[in-house]
């Protein structure tokens, strides 16, 4: 053969749709429009059609055809290709006619007309096509799974072509391909089962196969024949031969069916979703031509094979996408009970590893990771979900090989091969990372699948096709077993219904949140209304009690007189309790007015003022460091730390009271320097200080811990520890809210207290 050499090196780049060069069993014209002017033709017109190159070049196709048949052409021309050929023509010259099938498309703003020889005149009847394969589509339909349907196939395939071999081709998603059904003449070596690398069908020949719905070569043999001009005169570039059944075939593929043993071969595309989804290849030993006739029972039966994809898919593992439905159903009703996304998901852990068969799993949030199963450090997963970010496609990202893409995993390999990764909402940063382990394999290749080198006499290396293709084994490592379609579909789904539950939750939630501030707005009304107006008549039965006691001292007993100073006093205790209240009731109303507020001198204020008021109680004051300036209310985080100063300096019993005030930059114990359980998240904000107020008081049991910050709340009599009304630690809670806080506390009896609050604002210094 005259092909050039080609090197495998860079075979995903190979021209292979514009070769130059036609296979010889037909010839090619390529016509002009509007007048059919022959522009180019193959060099083989001759033994063809019996009209040399020169002849035929700048004449009109109707010095070939008649004028019924050129309308027929012309009529093509603005009709589906696919439904009118082959077209029936016929060439007649001085002792006899030629027949032929025409094949007809329009590339590159000309007509292509491909002509291949037949014995008789006009296409074979309907019926005859019709009961050629009436049998076999009726197999195919009735075939319970992928498996038998393919079996059934390359049967049916092998008897209509008499081939020696026609197999099944499945690719795979890296593009390397598996024998999943075979039939061939009974001594044959068979290949059933056998892996094939990428290499071995390029990226631009599964391109082509998805155009050409099938491909036939006669004779792998065959001397290619030229195109006269060699380029396309319209447009002075070689013809894109994309469409045509006569285009030459790559050396390399040529090289490789000789190899093989190969003497002609035939492959019909398996197409879903316009993606080729694999090949019914078909060879033999010796060459063999099939006719149009033949070739298009087959190509039918590939349209259909590739329709029934979809069913015969679906009915593959038909038990276990049942159960991996009911699974879901059981999620869903778990996760819609749940308060908070992580807390549903927490509690169904076997049924969100049994969803994928994963042996184990990661649910984050922003600030938190739920480790289920056998799964890699929490680290090692924080950093795998920022790389995986990027590379998810519809929320979805999966792998069998992690370590192949992302060397980092190779250390965790045994427990996180695969990957299956679900992206629940990027703006929560919620995400579903499923796990599985490495499986060791043993894959069956037809052959060693590395390309070849060989050394040409200059002292060069090529990469040349495989020469063997027996069987060669290869133990493959850090590959899990694959996700399977319907596990993957499962995970879509389940995203689809968290989201659904989570819109849900948000719009109940929205709507107790306008109830509760409905809510709270009336209690904030009534109470400042009810506070006020009580004030009046409780003060004139405070005035009335004193008149009382003035104007009838003489005449009233001792008794009478006591029981009125007791009536004065409760008076004024109730008074004390309603300007409580009035003032609580007043801090959920009023607005805060912000400022840049140094608290360091705001605590030396309440210090000092707090100690002009109690000089009989010498007080050991603590700072560690300077607290920082914030933006804040000045007077109400002032009246939050005099009040939480005050108390740890009325509830001390101690002969040496000492009082400590301070901050910390991440929520940890200022004893210890351990993060405290009960402490908000220092990931909320990175300005987020937790500050405290810390004494040796008489500390708080742990389960009064709670009531203390009620209204009124107090734990001892109402004279011990210098009395009070019990709303001021209520204010401090309410004071550290409305700053976007909170307030929490650590005690224990006879030891001290710790008071931690947080101001939700921006450091400012």
């Amino acid at each position: 053969m005259s092909f050039q050499t080609v090197d495998l090196t860079h075979c995903d780049r190979e021209l292979i749709h514009i070769p130059g060069l036609i296979q010889p069993h037909g010839a090619l014209l390529v016509l002009k429009n509007p007048h059919l002017e022959i522009i180019q033709v193959s060099q083989n017109t001759l033994e063809v059609i019996g009209y040399p190159p020169q002849e035929l070049l700048g004449r009109s196709l109707s010095n070939l055809f008649d004028r019924k048949q050129i309308e027929t052409i012309q009529q093509c021309l603005s009709e589906d290709f696919e439904s009118v050929n082959p077209l029936s023509l016929s060439i007649k010259q001085t002792q006899k006619s030629l027949y032929f099938d025409g094949i007809v498309h329009c590339r590159d703003s000309v007509i292509v007309l491909e002509l291949e020889k037949r014995k008789t005149r006009g296409n074979p009847d309907f019926l005859d096509f019709y009961q050629q394969i009436r049998g076999t589509i009726t197999r195919i339909q009735k075939a319970a799974t992928l498996s038998s349907m393919c079996q059934m196939v390359v049967k049916e395939i092998r008897k209509l072509t008499n081939f020696d071999r026609v197999m099944i081709y499945q690719f795979d998603a890296e593009g390397a391909g598996s024998v999943i059904a075979e039939d061939k003449v009974e001594l044959g070596i068979s290949y059933a089962g056998l892996h094939y690398p990428p290499t071995d069908i390029p990226k631009p020949a599964r391109q082509l196969y998805t155009l050409n719905w099938l491909r036939i070569i006669p004779n792998v043999n065959y001397q290619p024949v030229a195109l006269i001009p060699v380029n396309n005169p319209l447009t002075g570039q070689p013809l894109d031969l994309s469409l045509s059944v006569l285009r030459s075939v790559s050396p390399i593929h040529v090289e490789y069916l000789q190899n093989m043993g190969v003497q002609a071969s035939m492959s019909i595309s398996i197409v879903q979703d316009q993606k080729l989804w694999g090949l019914i290849a078909c060879h033999h030993a010796s060459p063999k031509y099939l006719t149009y006739s033949i070739r298009t029972a087959c190509e039918f039966i590939g349209q259909v094979v590739s329709v029934e994809l979809a069913n015969k898919e679906a009915n593959e593992d038909l038990d276990y996408k049942m159960q991996l439905k009911s699974l879901q159903t059981q999620f869903v009703e778990s996760l819609s009970q749940a308060n908070y996304f992580l807390d549903g998901i927490a509690s169904i852990e076997s049924d969100l590893l049994a969803l994928v068969s994963a042996s184990g799993a990661a649910v984050c949030s922003s600030d938190r990771c739920i480790c289920i199963g056998e799964t890699p450090p929490e680290a090692d997963i924080r950093t795998l979900l920022g790389w995986i970010k990027p590379h998810l496609h519809h929320s979805l990202f999966q792998t069998r090989s992690l370590s192949e893409i992302y060397p980092p995993a190779l250390p965790f390999k045994a427990v996180a091969s695969g990957v299956l990764a679900l992206e629940i909402s990027k703006v929560h940063r919620n995400y579903i990372l499923w796990f599985r382990p490495e499986v060791i394999q043993t894959v069956n290749w037809s052959g060693n699948p590395n390309k070849p080198a060989e050394v040409l006499e200059d002292g060069s290396l090529r990469l040349s096709p495989r020469k063997s293709f027996e069987l060669w084994q290869e133990t493959v490592q850090n590959y899990a077993l694959p996700w399977k379609p319907c596990e993957i579909e499962a995970v879509a789904e389940l995203r689809s219904l968290i989201v659904g539950i989570v819109l849900r939750q948000a719009d109940e939630l929205a709507s107790m949140n306008t109830e509760l501030q409905r809510s709270n707005e009336e209690l904030d009304a009534f109470a400042y209304i009810a506070s006020h107006d009580l004030k009046e008549p409780l003060r004139g039965i405070h005035n009335y009690a004193n008149f009382l006691m003035e104007d009838y001292a003489d005449t009233l007993s001792t008794d009478g007189i006591d029981k009125l100073q007791t009536l004065v006093r409760l008076t004024q205790r109730m008074e004390d309790l309603i300007n409580s209240l009035l003032h609580f009731s007043r801090l959920g109303r009023a607005e805060l007015t912000w400022q840049r507020v140094n608290l360091n001198d705001l605590a030396q204020q309440a210090i000092a003022t707090l100690t002009i008021s109690r000089p009989q109680d010498p007080i050991d004051f603590r700072m560690s460091r300077p607290l920082p300036v914030v933006e804040c209310d000045r007077t109400q985080v002032n009246e939050l730390f005099t009040n939480l100063i005050s108390n740890a300096i009325k509830y001390n019993n101690n002969p040496k009271k000492w009082v400590e005030i301070g901050f910390i930059e991440a929520a940890a114990d200022p004893k210890t320097g351990e993060q405290l359980p009960d402490s908000p998240p220092t990931s909320l904000s990175s300005s987020l200080f937790t500050f405290y107020v810390r004494d040796n008081g008489i500390g708080i049991p742990e389960e009064h811990q709670e009531k203390i910050f009620q209204i009124f709340r107090r734990l001892h009599g109402r004279d011990d520890f210098g009395g009070g009304t019990g709303a001021g630690l209520t204010i401090a809670r309410k004071i550290a809210e409305r700053h976007g806080g909170r307030i929490w506390l650590e005690s224990t009896p006879n030891q001290g207290s710790i008071f931690y609050f947080t101001l939700s604002a921006e450091i400012k210094a």
